[in-house]
């Protein structure tokens, strides 16, 4: 019998757990269907529907396709906590199956609008804007405690591989089948995961109360994945300010402004790309589709490596981002698909590596009781760039070639490596004037750690493939989840 515990024991939690299996399946069929959605829209806009501005299109689609995660945040949080999380994740996923369907009938029958493809990108988003939170959230309920960190990171891997199945299959199946197929595929996958949760029982679902003071409790008592709230008696710090907690942390603030610029020339990559492809290489959806393998690929790498590699996060941050602009660059001097191809692999291992790197510096120098407010205004700022970029990036590629457009990323994120390198220059002597001396050693410590993520950039990668400030957003939740 101890030997069959063993053997059941050494199998991966997806496999030993048949309720987190099924909610897996579902995680893949939800993540994969938005993915493939989105690219395969935009590359049906760029190639085949919005022929004399395809930029402002393809940026404007982009733009409201990310609209959801940022403006509902406070909506979303409020639902997962109020609300079973088995419901609300059936309730998500069945809700964009039948958008998709309808738009998917729609598109059978006569020609679809862009306005109606924009309209289901929005209600689509604001489905999964729903989903993916609360799947993180359920973890504590389908595993047991033991498992959970295993299960978390699991999650969070398969989410960059299917964002990349996804971004694989969307310009082909629009080549392939159109604008329809590709509707009628996301439909069939919404609905089937909707299926596989409904039918699934959450083992270890905490007791909910009638009432709505009672059901907030019962889901602050579940919390986020893996926190621990057995066997902790101690009260909970008041929340602060954003002004607040920014306000002590200026190092901190600096590098979290960085970014943010550093994002608006980033995410414009998957406006350019399938731009780029129409315009410059003259190829088909297998292009778009190659490039975004590569860019989720190298995205994969870096978050693998990242944690290994030497010098101060603020050092290996502007050395990578002058790197990615190096890759920008390349396929603005050479239009060879090969290149292009090689600079996005370069490109996502930057991205992959500094997500790792600095989400473990901001875990050791963010206050444990500032983390929850720290990190949903990090994924706040980093996420409110995309549609700014987007739609940026979409109008100028109206006016000037995909070729300029990546010289134009290149330069933009040349003064945001420098000013980077910079903060970290003055950054320690700076805190050293302002911060306590507990809180300036940990920074220090922190600054000069070499390898901060090793363990936790090789359990669970970074999201890949939806954009470059998801990628961090991504490795904010897997450090966050490698802590606990």
């Amino acid at each position: 019998m101890s030997a069959v515990k063993g053997r059941r024991r050494r199998l991966p939690v997806v496999l030993r757990n048949p309720a987190f299996g099924a909610v897996w399946i579902a995680q893949v069929l939800t993540q994969a269907s938005a993915r493939m959605f989105q690219v395969g829209i935009v590359w049906w806009l760029v190639q085949y529907a919005a022929h004399s501005e395809p930029g402002l299109a393809s940026g404007a689609f982009l733009a409201v396709s990310t609209l959801p995660a940022v403006a509902l945040a406070p909506v979303v949080a409020a639902v997962i906590a109020r609300n079973p999380y088995r419901s609300v994740m059936a309730a998500a996923a069945a809700g964009a199956g039948l958008v998709a369907a309808c738009t998917a009938a729609w598109a059978f029958t006569t020609p679809l609008p862009m306005g109606v493809a924009y309209g289901a990108a929005l209600l689509l988003s604001g489905c999964q804007a729903l989903f993916d939170p609360c799947l993180t959230t359920s973890v504590p309920e389908l595993v047991d405690d033991a498992d959970i960190e295993a299960a978390t990171g699991f999650e969070l891997s398969t989410q960059s591989l299917a964002g990349l199945a996804g971004g694989l299959l969307g310009p082909l199946v629009v080549d392939a089948w159109g604008l329809p197929g590709i509707v009628a595929g996301c439909a069939g996958a919404y609905l089937l995961a909707a299926g596989l949760i409904g039918v699934t029982r959450f083992p270890r679902t905490a007791p909910r109360g009638t009432g709505v003071e009672g059901t907030r409790d019962a889901g602050a008592a579940a919390g986020p994945a893996g926190e621990p709230e057995r066997g902790s008696a101690q009260p909970a710090a008041p929340r602060r300010t954003l002004r607040r907690i920014l306000a002590e942390l200026p190092f901190i603030r600096r590098v979290l402004l960085s970014f943010a610029a550093a994002n608006v020339f980033t995410t414009a990559v998957f406006v350019v790309m399938p731009l780029y492809t129409a315009s410059v290489l003259r190829a088909d959806g297998s292009t778009v589709a190659l490039l975004e393998a590569s860019l989720g690929v190298g995205t994969l790498a870096g978050s693998f490596t990242g944690g290994r590699l030497p010098g101060r996060p603020t050092t290996v941050g502007a050395v990578c981002l002058g790197l990615m602009a190096a890759s920008f660059a390349l396929p603005g001097v050479f239009a060879d698909r090969t290149a292009y191809a090689a600079a996005m692999v370069v490109a996502g291992w930057c991205v992959g590596a500094v997500g790792v790197r600095f989400v473990a510096l901001f875990q050791r120098l963010v206050p444990p009781a500032d983390k929850p407010g720290f990190f949903a205004v990090m994924q706040s700022l980093l996420g409110a760039t995309f549609p700014l970029a987007s739609l940026l990036f979409g109008v100028l590629g109206d006016q000037i070639s995909p070729r300029t457009l990546c010289l134009v990323q290149a330069m933009g994120l040349v003064p945001v490596a420098l000013l980077l390198w910079w903060t970290g220059a003055r950054g320690r002597a700076a805190d050293g004037r302002t911060d306590p001396p507990g809180r300036r050693a940990a920074a220090t410590a922190a600054e000069q750690t070499t390898a901060p993520v090793t363990t936790v950039a090789a359990a669970t990668p970074t999201a890949t493939a939806t954009s470059t400030a998801t990628a961090t957003v991504t490795a904010t939740a897997t450090a966050e989840g490698g802590a606990r």
